[in-house]
């Protein structure tokens, strides 16, 4: 393979993995719809001179075909997410586009050497947990009425005890999100096709990914942009929950290097691959660390405030994909500082997170428990 389509590629992830074709010598070609909430300022700069960029819908027949054109391999990365419940669009954009990719190169008898999607490890829902008496169990969402007593631990569902949460692996999927079902249908799609017209495809479900060129603009944008604004402007960071909620956090190079791997490696073909950080940090533990690498001393914020549909333990396992030959190299230290730096060389450091906030709460999507 030598010229790579990446879809979403002037975005966070993938102009991480446009560096990395780029660096590696394929002749790379983007397609991006340059999303006004993401992209308010058209294309980044970022992304090298060599790079061919196309402004396209993947959900548009001919976008893809002009996109496709001459390519060898795809990375297709061009997603929609966010908090906010346009439930329809989740479909419209990542299951309906995905979809459309496996058609038009069927149709057109498009001789695509392999595809890597990304996933995401919204897939799993609650995740994997053990009951002392029910062993492994794959428990569905906290119901609301459990989160406003703001009672926050996972019970098992047949005996109602305390569950220990356990590292995620690839086996049992049980999305809870409607963009996490939008996430898995597009695996069953890609690898239903893939199979049947011998298009070698991999699915990458990505832990939550950090690090530099994560967008200001939009509420899904993560914890490190959050944590980042607040205690930039002297505000302390809000933990929802107890703060002691868990979630593996994993630095976008590293996860650019996995997207290459598996395009280039032919055990990765049809198979999804968590894409996981190092370990499980709790909330309050990144709060911390933000503001320690900004130089600050500024305590978090606890206040029974949570987030309606959240998980409570999400960590997930990357043993698969390390039998690859990959591993999270960077900290979640060195994460955090180099994001840091990066949002100190942005020209409106402006806490965009408050005006989000007030939309999430206007949709109820924050709630406060009565505690």
């Amino acid at each position: 393979m030598q010229h790579i389509l990446v879809t979403g590629g002037a975005g966070f992830i993938g102009s991480h993995t446009v560096d990395q074709l780029v660096a590696k010598g394929y002749k790379v070609r983007v397609l991006d719809a340059l999303q006004e909430r993401v992209h308010p300022h058209g294309w980044p700069v970022y992304l090298p001179d060599s790079v061919e960029k196309i402004q396209g819908d993947v959900r548009n027949r001919e976008d893809w075909l002009n996109a496709l054109d001459g390519i060898d391999g795809v990375i297709h990365l061009a997603a929609y997410q966010d908090y906010m419940p346009d439930f329809s669009t989740f479909h419209h954009v990542n299951t309906v586009g995905a979809t459309l990719l496996y058609e038009l190169i069927v149709e057109h008898k498009l001789p695509i050497k392999k595809i890597v999607l990304a996933s995401s490890q919204a897939t799993y829902g609650e995740g994997k947990y053990r009951c002392s008496e029910h062993g492994t169990v794959y428990p569905d969402s906290r119901p609301d009425a459990q989160l406003a007593k703001a009672q926050w631990a996972v019970r098992c569902p047949h005996c109602d005890a305390e569950l220990e949460h356990l590292p995620i692996t690839e086996d049992v999927v049980n999305p809870h999100t409607t963009y996490g079902i939008s996430k898995y249908a597009v695996e069953m799609t890609s690898f239903s096709l893939g199979r049947k017209y011998d298009i070698p495809t991999t699915n990458m479900r990505y832990s939550i990914v950090q690090g530099p060129r994560n967008s200001f603009f939009n509420a899904y944008s993560g914890i490190c942009r959050i944590f980042t604004l607040r205690v930039l402007h002297d505000q302390p960071p809000v933990c929802y929950e107890d703060g002691q909620a868990l979630r593996d956090y994993v630095y976008v190079g590293d996860v650019a290097r996995a997207n290459v791997l598996c395009l280039e490696d032919e055990r990765a073909n049809f198979r999804a691959f968590n894409v996981a950080g190092q370990k499980g940090t709790t909330g309050l533990e990144y709060a911390h660390l933000v503001s320690n690498a900004a130089g600050k001393d500024i305590q978090p914020l606890v206040n029974g405030d949570y987030r309606f549909g959240d998980t409570r333990h999400t960590v997930s396992s990357g043993e698969a994909l390390q039998q690859l030959g990959w591993r999270p190299e960077t900290s979640l230290e060195q994460t955090i500082g180099e994001y840091i730096e990066w949002v100190k060389e942005q020209p409106n450091l402006k806490d965009f997170y408050g005006e989000i906030e007030g939309k999430m709460r206007a949709a109820n999507i924050i709630r406060r428990s009565n505690s």
